[in-house]
Parts: C-alpha cells; sequence; structure tokens
C-alpha cells in the first residue's frame, strides 16, 4: 500500500486507513484480529480509534493484539482526547487535566509508551485555545505523543488552533469526507492547506450508503437495519443521494469493480487528502475496501463523480 506524508510534516501513513469505531460491539476480537492482520499484510500502518468508541471497547480490543498480531512499531496508532462519557452522554472536556488524563489512560490501555498522532476530539469552547495548544506542546515534549491533530474543527477553529501551536504543532485533521458529505471543502480543506495540515477522511462511504447496498431497500444484515446505527445510515438515504450512489454504481461497472472501491478511491485521492479511514464490520468488507488500493480512478471518471455530487 502506497505511503504518503501527513500534510508537510514528516509523519507517513497508508493511503487507507483502519478504523476500529465498531471493533468490541459489532466487531469481536477474533473479527479485529483477522482484519489487523490482512491491513498490516497489504501494507496498512494509520490505525484509528479512540477512548470514545464504543466506550472503550475499541481500545481495549486493540490492546489485546498489539504485538501479539501486528508489531506495535509498524502501526501508526492514531487516538484522540476531550469527550468523556457521562450518563449516557459525551461531555467535551478539552482542558490540561481533561485531556491529559485522557491520554495517560490511553496509553496504559494499550500498553503503549507513546501515541503516533494523538487528536483533539472536539472543539471546547469553555478552554482558551493557547491551552489547548500548551497541552498539546506538553505531549510532545515528555515523549507520549509523536504528532498532533484535531478532529471535527471547522475552517476558523482549525486554523486558530494551528496558529497557537507551537512544538506540537498540528500536522492532521481528521472529518467526515465523501461523495455524500463535501461541507469540508469550504473551509477546512482550504484552512488545513494553508497551514500545511493534511486532512484524514472519515466515514469515505457514507455508512455504507456509497457501496450501493441500499439502492433497493434495507437489507436485514445492513447497518441501516441495526437499531444502534441505523439513524446514522438512514441520515444519507435522501433524494439527493440517489443520483450520486447511480453515478457511483455506473462508474464501477465501466471499471470492472465494486461502487465501494470508486467511492473510496474518489475520497482518498482528493486534494489534501492523506489518507481514507474506513471501518469494515468483518474481514469480508475490509477486503473489499482494500482492492481500492488496486484502483485509480481515470481523471474522466473522477471529474463527473465531482459535478454529480457537487
Amino acid at each position: 500500500m502506497k505511503q504518503r506524508s501527513v500534510g508537510t510534516s514528516g509523519l507517513r501513513v497508508s493511503r487507507l486507513g483502519l478504523g476500529t469505531l465498531g471493533w468490541g460491539s459489532g466487531t469481536d476480537g477474533d473479527d479485529a484480529a483477522a482484519q489487523l492482520s490482512a491491513f498490516a499484510e497489504a501494507g496498512g500502518t494509520l490505525v484509528d480509534t479512540s477512548p470514545a468508541y464504543g466506550d472503550g471497547r475499541a481500545q481495549r480490543v486493540l490492546a489485546e493484539l498489539l504485538d501479539d498480531v501486528v508489531p506495535r512499531d509498524e502501526l501508526v496508532i492514531s487516538s484522540a482526547a476531550g469527550l468523556n462519557p457521562r450518563h449516557g452522554r459525551y461531555d467535551i472536556d478539552c482542558s490540561r487535566r481533561g485531556l491529559l488524563g485522557q491520554l495517560d489512560a490511553t496509553l496504559r490501555e494499550l500498553g503503549t509508551d507513546y501515541l503516533d498522532l494523538w487528536q483533539v476530539a472536539a472543539w471546547d469552547p469553555m478552554t482558551p485555545v493557547d491551552e489547548v495548544a500548551a497541552t498539546l506542546d506538553y505531549a510532545v515534549t515528555s515523549g507520549r505523543v509523536r504528532y498532533t491533530g484535531a478532529r471535527g474543527y471547522l475552517g476558523w477553529q482549525l486554523a486558530t488552533a494551528a496558529g497557537a501551536a507551537d512544538t506540537g504543532r498540528i500536522v492532521a485533521t481528521q472529518a467526515e469526507y465523501s461523495l455524500l458529505a463535501r461541507g469540508i471543502e469550504d473551509e477546512l480543506i482550504p484552512a488545513a492547506h494553508h497551514h500545511g495540515i493534511g486532512v484524514l477522511a472519515a466515514i469515505p462511504l457514507a455508512g455504507g450508503v456509497l457501496t450501493g447496498k441500499y439502492r433497493n431497500g434495507i437489507p436485514a444484515d445492513s447497518r441501516g437495519a441495526d437499531e444502534l446505527h441505523a439513524e446514522s445510515v438512514l441520515s444519507y438515504l435522501t433524494d439527493s443521494a440517489v443520483s450520486i450512489v447511480d453515478a457511483a454504481v455506473t462508474a464501477a461497472d465501466g471499471l470492472a469493480t465494486s461502487p465501494l472501491v470508486v467511492a473510496l478511491a474518489w475520497a482518498r485521492d482528493r486534494p489534501g487528502v492523506s489518507s481514507a479511514i474506513v471501518g469494515a464490520r468483518d474481514l469480508a468488507q475490509l477486503m473489499g475496501a482494500l482492492m481500492a488500493e488496486e484502483l485509480e480512478l481515470p481523471a474522466a471518471i473522477a471529474s463527473a463523480l465531482d459535478d454529480v455530487s457537487a
């Protein structure tokens, strides 16, 4: 798998990342082990996790696999801090105390001395940006973290945080980006480009809608039929999405591949994107996504998809 620099930093990651959002809930330990092994064998390095995924279950599953399945030093592990589960919801706390407390807990959970990429999980209006920046600096200078980033920021928020950081310079921003969600092109991507920050494209398949599986209804074994995930999937099933999914299916037919591969390759190769993070429920889904590594979208097809999804 090809590797890319994250923005203008020295951090290099695989251009497809492995998401762990469903690990410990929809994906058990055996399936997770199979996914991680196959991903690493394909040359993948970037593994995305968070203490907020499954209320910590995802990190606990990953911890069981490090070194036993894939050596820790062969992976680029990205995690985050700033969202705390309380009474069935998540509170934002990006204070120095909150961030460093979660960082130390994550390191203990994963059994590692450092994170390759540590990201602030949300913008916290209650914490001064200088305090957040100083915390990122300290995390780097203390050796706990190699590089820092931000998740879910707006363009102005990213630019503000990037201007305040010093040693812990923000090198990555993670945000939803797909053929069905292109809003970050307006401000976030230009801000990231200006500051030399790489974009990590999350949810590049729009909850599976861009695979085409929902064109004729909701399959019984899909996330759309799962009460836990149905709302997030159904939010993409709009009238405007129909023509976009149809275009991805048509492109896939012409390229003798799947709409999943087409949609993933489109997101992966957008300007400013360092990696597209894909989460799979099982090994079969992941292997289908890894086929995107073999596809470089022809310019004419990429342009047609740009137009129909604009």
